[in-house]
C-alpha cells in the first residue's frame, strides 16, 4: 500500500541527492519574488501514475507551489494532454522540476507496460490476472508497485516478510525437489508456522506437482513451462489452489499464456524492464 510517509521518504531521498547544498543555477538567476506557470504534458501515448510524487515533490521543494487539475493515476494519455498545472515561486517549480518528472516519467513507463500485457490478456482469458514481482528499484518498490496497480496490474507478495515463497533453489537447499520427500519439506515448512500463512511452491516440473498438492499450498507457480505443460500442469492441479505462471513472458507470448487457464501470470519485466514514459514540464 502506497502511503504518504513512503512518498514523502522517496521524495525526500531524491531532493537529498540532486540539491544537495542548493541549486546553482536557480540562485544565480532567479530572484526570490519571481513567480513561474507551468503544464507537465504527455509527450507520447501511455498510462500515467506518480500524481501523489508530483505533489509531493513540489511541496518538500516549496509549499506555496500549487498543483491543479492533476490527473488519476491511470488515466490514458496522449501527446499534449495536460496533466497537471503548477504555479507558484519560479525557484521551487525548476528545482524541483527533474525530479518530479524522474518519477512520473519512471512510474507511467510502468503503468504503460503493465496494459500493455493486460490489453493482451483482456478479451482472450479474463480470468487471468497480470502481476508483478520482487523485480523492483531498491527504495522505489511501493512506488513502482502502485504504478503497476495504475496500469492494470496486481500486486504480488510485497516483500519477503509477506508469504513463504519455496523457489527452486529453496528446494535444492533442502534436498527435496521431488516425491515424497518433497512433501515431508513442505510439511515441515507448514508445521512451524501459523495456519493464515500463505505457501506457494515454485516447480519446473510436472512431476513436482503431485507431491506439492498432497502437502497441501495456497499456490504452486509453474515456472518455464511450455503452453502444452501449462496445460496439463492446470488440469493436475485442478483447482486446488492458485495456480500462477512465470519465466520470460513477453507481450507476444502473454495472450497464449492466459489462455491455459492459469490464475495469476507474474511479469518481472513490467517493473524492472519498462521504459520511461516521455513527460514534459513546459512553460505557460
Amino acid at each position: 500500500m502506497l502511503t504518504h510517509k513512503l512518498v514523502a521518504d522517496a521524495v525526500e531521498g531524491a531532493l537529498a541527492e540532486d540539491n544537495p547544498w542548493g541549486d546553482a543555477t536557480v540562485a544565480a538567476s532567479i530572484s526570490a519574488d519571481m513567480t513561474f506557470r507551468a503544464n507537465l504534458v504527455a509527450r507520447e501515448p501511455g498510462v500515467f501514475a506518480g500524481g501523489a510524487v508530483v505533489v509531493e515533490t513540489f511541496q518538500q521543494v516549496d509549499p506555496h507551489i500549487v498543483v491543479t487539475d492533476l490527473v488519476a493515476d491511470g488515466t490514458a494519455l496522449y501527446p499534449g494532454d495536460i496533466i497537471a498545472t503548477l504555479s507558484g515561486p519560479a525557484a521551487g517549480i525548476l528545482t524541483g522540476e527533474r525530479i518530479a518528472l524522474n518519477f512520473v516519467q519512471r512510474l507511467s513507463g510502468i503503468a504503460t507496460l503493465t496494459s500493455r500485457f493486460v490489453e493482451q490478456v483482456d478479451g482472450v482469458h479474463a480470468h487471468a490476472k497480470i502481476a508483478d514481482t520482487r523485480k523492483t528499484t531498491p527504495g522505489l518498490r511501493a512506488l513502482e508497485k502502485h504504478a503497476v496497480v495504475a496500469g492494470g496490474g496486481i500486486n504480488h507478495r510485497f516483500s519477503l516478510s509477506d508469504a513463504i515463497m519455496l523457489k527452486d533453489n529453496h528446494l535444492a537447499a533442502l534436498g527435496a525437489t521431488h516425491g515424497s520427500g518433497l512433501t515431508a519439506a513442505i510439511n515441515r515448512v507448514k508445521n512451524s508456522v501459523g495456519h493464515t500463512t500463505p505457501i506457494i511452491v515454485e516447480v519446473d516440473e510436472l512431476d513436482q506437482i503431485e507431491p506439492v498438492l498432497t502437502a497441501g499450498v495456497t499456490g504452486i507457480l509453474l515456472d518455464n513451462f511450455s503452453l502444452a505443460d501449462l496445460r496439463s500442469g492446470v488440469a493436475l492441479i485442478d483447482g486446488h489452489c492458485v495456480v500462477e505462471a512465470s519465466g520470460g513472458v513477453t507481450v507476444d507470448t502473454v495472450a497464449g499464456i492466459a489462455e491455459t487457464g492459469v490464475d495469476i501470470i507474474s511479469v518481472g519485466t513490467i517493473t524492472h524492464g519498462a521504459t520511461a514514459l516521455d513527460l514534459g514540464l513546459d512553460a505557460v
